[in-house]
């Protein structure tokens, strides 16, 4: 991977005795089990609720509980991280931990509330904002590319292997009180796996001195760092001190040297969206907008496949998991080659168009519903929403005001509630929809899509000449 990086001012004041292998070793084992913990009840979740006696479709509140959580839960991760590395992840373990055990026991007690319980205290333990920040502020420069590929490769490792770890759990036991069947053992598997974190991380963990980072000008924008997520290679992310602080001249400073306290960061959910110009706001819209399609699709696969082409869970699993992995090539090939030729928001423009295409031909209008044409519209969507949130963050880094790169309420934060918060009205719209039948479930969830990605595509090309 041939990235180059222009290093903000903190970067090249972080202490190589900061770095600890082993810590970061467990950041991206978090990274990667808390996303094999979301996609792994994918393609049980509307088995499961109708096994509790909901209906079918409130399979969308089960997978979307977890994403309501993490509206929460990433505010209290952000601030939290300002002062310990270490007890954020304790109590991520240990919430997922108890949550996963919930999901599990909740079939033997007959109770879907228990369930939904579960699903929410896994939210709770979402400590992804945890993982970036410990990769920007305590690994060295020289190897922090390796470790952010490390993240991208987690997170799309984790996507893959959920759907797949579901498929492979296809038995049914009972030891003593307990059912372990296709519903309860990806809640009994992830229950064992995030004790095993929870020992290795007490045991090998080393919290980052303080002392250092107090010195520091505040950390690079965990906007930029959340493009990292996705591969986006380096070129799409450069950022330097003269970018950041020509934008903030530019956008709030009528002087040559600005009030002390438009330096500040922003203290507050409402004062950091007040610093959000239109190009902001268009970036953030189009991250809401991809992520609400890429939920709709992924959310209710198990009950679309069911109904039209009566795939078995295997089959739904296997599916997921194919589009999971093309995470990483479809990141290294528009980061290394295709980003390389095209300016970022030609890029931005065009992904859009095409998740456009892939929402169009998703319908199901006059012929019958054919699995191709669910397949490929699927995959089109997918692997153009995949390439949209890489340059949507790595545009979003660049536009953003220099107020908003540090403090707890940063644009990092901004991002990821604007994503959580499509995730959960996406699952909403699913169980909604389900009370007119599964029959036009399809339909009525797409047509959110298709109009809010029509917005966003009218939004890019009014603030086009700004992006840049």
């Amino acid at each position: 991977m041939q990235q180059e990086e222009l290093p903000a001012p903190a970067d090249e004041h972080v202490d190589d005795q900061r770095y600890h292998f082993m810590s970061l070793s467990l950041n991206l084992a978090n990274t990667f089990l808390y996303m094999v913990n979301t996609y792994i009840i994918v393609p049980t979740a509307d088995d499961y609720s109708m096994s509790l006696g909901a209906a079918p479709t409130v399979c969308g509140i089960v997978i979307g509980a977890m994403a309501v959580a993490q509206v929460f839960s990433s505010v209290y991760f952000s601030a939290w991280s300002n002062t310990s590395y270490f007890r954020p992840l304790v109590f991520s373990s240990i919430a997922l931990f108890l949550g996963n055990a919930m999901y599990a026991l909740a079939y033997d007690l007959n109770s879907i509330w228990i369930l939904l319980i579960g699903r929410l205290l896994c939210g709770f333990g979402s400590a992804r904002a945890v993982n970036r920040r410990y990769i920007s502020d305590c690994v060295p420069l020289k190897i922090r590319m390796q470790a952010s590929a490390g993240f991208v490769s987690a997170s799309a490792l984790g996507m893959a292997c959920g759907p797949a770890l579901a498929g492979l759990l296809q038995t049914k036991f009972k030891i003593y009180n307990l059912t372990f069947n296709q519903d309860t053992l990806p809640g009994w598997v992830m229950t064992i796996a995030w004790l095993i974190y929870l020992m290795w991380l007490w045991i090998t963990f080393k919290e980052p001195s303080r002392e250092i980072e107090e010195n520091h000008i505040p950390h690079q924008s965990n906007a930029e760092n959340s493009a990292l997520e996705k591969g986006i290679k380096q070129p799409l992310l450069i950022s330097s001190e003269d970018k950041v602080d020509e934008d903030a001249d530019q956008d709030y400073d009528d002087s040559e040297e600005a009030p002390e306290e438009s330096r500040r960061p922003a203290n507050s959910m409402g004062s950091a969206y007040r610093l959000l110009t239109p190009s902001v706001k268009v970036q953030l819209l189009i991250y809401f907008m991809l992520k609400y399609a890429m939920e709709i699709l992924l959310s209710e696969s198990s009950v679309i496949t069911t109904y039209y082409f009566n795939w078995t869970t295997s089959t739904v699993s296997i599916f997921l998991a194919c589009l999971g992995l093309t995470v990483l090539p479809v990141n290294i090939v528009v980061g290394s080659y295709i980003s390389n030729m095209f300016e970022d928001r030609q890029i931005l423009l065009t992904s859009e168009i095409m998740v456009f295409v892939g929402i169009l031909f998703s319908f199901h209008v006059i012929f019958p519903y054919s699995e191709p044409q669910y397949i490929c519209s699927g995959l089109l969507m997918f692997v153009s929403a995949e390439v949209l949130e890489g340059v949507n963050l790595s545009l979003l880094s660049r536009v953003m005001s220099s107020r908003l790169s540090r403090g707890t309420y940063n644009g990092g934060l901004l991002s990821t509630e604007a994503g959580t918060l499509a995730r959960v009205i996406a699952d909403a719209t699913i169980t909604l929809a389900g009370y007119g039948g599964v029959s036009r479930l399809l339909n009525v969830t797409l047509i959110p899509s298709f109009f809010i990605c029509v917005v966003s595509i009218i939004a890019t090309c009014y603030t086009y000449n700004s992006l840049y």
